[in-house]
């Protein structure tokens, strides 16, 4: 049995832990994953370990941060003023949005503190900065 090759289509069940333990996905009681391999479709630290893999693998892997989702940014935290939220929205903390830039990208942001007239929006993916745990089963290739 060969192992997965770059442009392969793979499936793959997997479960997500964060460092202590902490699930944070899981296709459990999903179908498995599927994607094409080697083509930067999931997380690198994922795609790699899928790629030494052969149909029927279960492996643990830990993926560290600058495989996963990269450090946590700063600059992605801004404050916004309550006035430019549509005036029947009440932000409230934890609440996801959906906002745009000058090119026209859509990005999500949560609403992470609330003060005087500003709100505090976080763009940063959620499990940004962290280290990752995967248990990976590698279901079937092609």
């Amino acid at each position: 049995m060969s192992h997965v090759n770059k442009g392969d289509k793979v499936n793959v069940h997997y479960h997500g832990r964060l460092t202590d333990g902490t699930t944070f996905d899981s296709s459990e009681g999903r179908e498995p994953l599927s994607f094409t391999a080697g083509e930067g479709q999931v997380i690198k630290g994922f795609d790699d370990a899928v790629m030494a893999m052969k149909q029927g693998d279960k492996i643990t892997v830990t993926i560290p941060v600058a495989e996963a989702y990269g450090p946590r940014n700063d600059d992605m935290v801004m404050d916004y003023p309550v006035s430019e939220f549509p005036a029947d929205m009440k932000p409230e903390v934890g609440m996801e949005l959906q906002m745009g830039d000058n090119q026209g990208n859509v990005f999500p942001v949560v609403i992470v503190g609330i003060k005087d007239e500003m709100v505090t929006l976080d763009a940063n993916h959620p499990l940004a900065g962290q280290d990752l745990t995967f248990d990976l089963e590698l279901v079937s290739i092609g």
